[in-house]
């Protein structure tokens, strides 16, 4: 996509930041309260080896999508993993390769760190997502549980 540009998040994004990130939860229909999204940012920002990072995509200067995602270590593997947390494309760009420029560039990051996979998961119903998803990863067999505490 011409003038599409995807970087590194900066503490200088704070706001659009917010903006993206508060559209990615309504999605998921989920509010969260203002300490984490002080504290989210501040691990998105922090540039710490055990820290989220976080990506943005940019088209002529107006951020339109961010990605977070964490390398750890895993069992299965000696180098680390990476774990795609959060990907959001703002409607109005949707349809456009945004989602899929900011998976590449994560995938890109991942083979950086020499990290054995990048992986996800996505919400059965997000049928538009996982159109992308279908064309650019395999689908996997493991079905999810979680234990709120």
């Amino acid at each position: 996509m011409s003038g599409l540009e995807i970087r590194p998040l900066a503490p200088s994004d704070e706001a659009d930041w917010r903006r993206l990130w508060t559209a990615y939860l309504a999605f998921y229909e989920t509010v969260l309260p203002e300490e984490i999204f002080r504290t989210t940012f501040a691990r998105l920002t922090g540039g710490g080896a055990n820290d989220y990072a976080g990506l943005l995509a940019v088209i002529d200067g107006r951020p339109v999508g961010l990605a977070h995602y964490l390398f750890h270590r895993s069992c299965w593997t000696i180098g680390n993993v990476c774990y795609l947390q959060d990907l959001y494309a703002d409607p109005s760009v949707r349809g456009t390769g945004i989602g899929r420029a900011l998976i590449e560039a994560v995938y890109a990051r991942a083979a950086e760190a020499n990290a054995a996979e990048v992986y996800w998961m996505t919400q059965e119903f997000n049928a538009t997502a996982r159109r992308l998803y279908d064309r650019i990863a395999d689908q996997t067999p493991f079905i999810i549980y979680q234990k709120t505490l």
